[in-house]
């Protein structure tokens, strides 16, 4: 417990699934929690049922494709809370499509929320963290940013750039003196609301269920919490040592 007493931390996408997880485990541990979402509905929930527990969690709805919403939501996290330490960079969105059939309009979409987003939090959080004297700032990959897949290519090319971002802004923070460590994480198959509506749509989900199982040695899919435990880790004083690193939590996915 206390892992990250008196640190603010704020969590993007943290309406449902990892986001989710990242904030219950992070307000448990002690943080102030801002959590955002373009879905104020579930988003407002998660904050709701957070704070009824006594913790301190706010939410503000958030287009980490905007840079302006970026100015305002970390404008208003140092007003509510005074200082921002942590930042999950975990908002993005999945979507199919080989690199000969996705459209430029799909492509742009996916890379301007996947990866402007982290940009944009990242170039923002700098200058609070600085302020706050340092902090950790925790990108959200993914296998899919390490390994290929033929009918991932703007999410391959998404999660392939935030994990050389991360070690570009790692090492600009580390060499700058800033105290501000910069780590990517990369998530196997999770059992998600996203990952639950793709199988869905698929038109067989239990099959393919058991078929994704199949690509994990260790023989089932991964749980929201299994990601947040390793990004606390990270947003925690134990992990001081470690920035520009790649945390992957894939079951051995990537292992074979």
């Amino acid at each position: 417990m206390n892992r990250v007493t008196n640190k603010v931390a704020l969590v993007t996408g943290g309406a449902m699934g990892i986001g989710r997880a990242c904030a219950e485990l992070l307000s448990a541990e002690g943080a102030a929690v801002i959590v955002t979402d373009r879905d104020g509905e579930n988003g407002r929930k998660t904050s709701q049922a957070l704070s009824a527990e006594g913790r301190r969690v706010d939410f503000l709805n958030h287009n980490v494709s905007s840079e302006e919403d970026w100015i305002r939501v970390i404008a208003s996290t140092r007003t509510t809370f005074g200082r921002l330490d942590i930042l999950v960079n975990n908002a993005g969105v999945g979507r199919t499509g080989d690199v000969e059939h996705t459209s430029l309009d799909e492509w742009q979409n996916l890379l301007a929320i996947n990866l402007d987003g982290v940009f944009l939090g990242i170039k923002h959080a700098i200058p609070a963290m600085r302020e706050s004297g340092g902090g950790s700032i925790i990108n959200m990959s993914s296998i899919e940013g390490l390994v290929g897949d033929p009918t991932l290519a703007a999410y391959n090319a998404s999660k392939g750039a935030v994990r050389l971002l991360t070690k570009s802004a790692a090492l600009y923070c580390a060499k700058g003196g800033t105290h501000i460590r910069v780590n990517s994480v990369h998530p196997g198959y999770i059992w998600t609301p996203m990952v639950q509506h793709a199988l869905e749509a698929s038109g067989n989900p239990a099959e393919m269920k058991r078929a994704l199982e199949g690509l994990h040695p260790v023989g089932h899919l991964g749980e929201a919490m299994d990601v947040a435990y390793g990004v606390l880790y990270l947003a925690s004083d134990e992990s001081t040592f470690v920035t520009g690193a790649e945390l992957v939590i894939d079951g051995g996915y990537t292992a074979q």
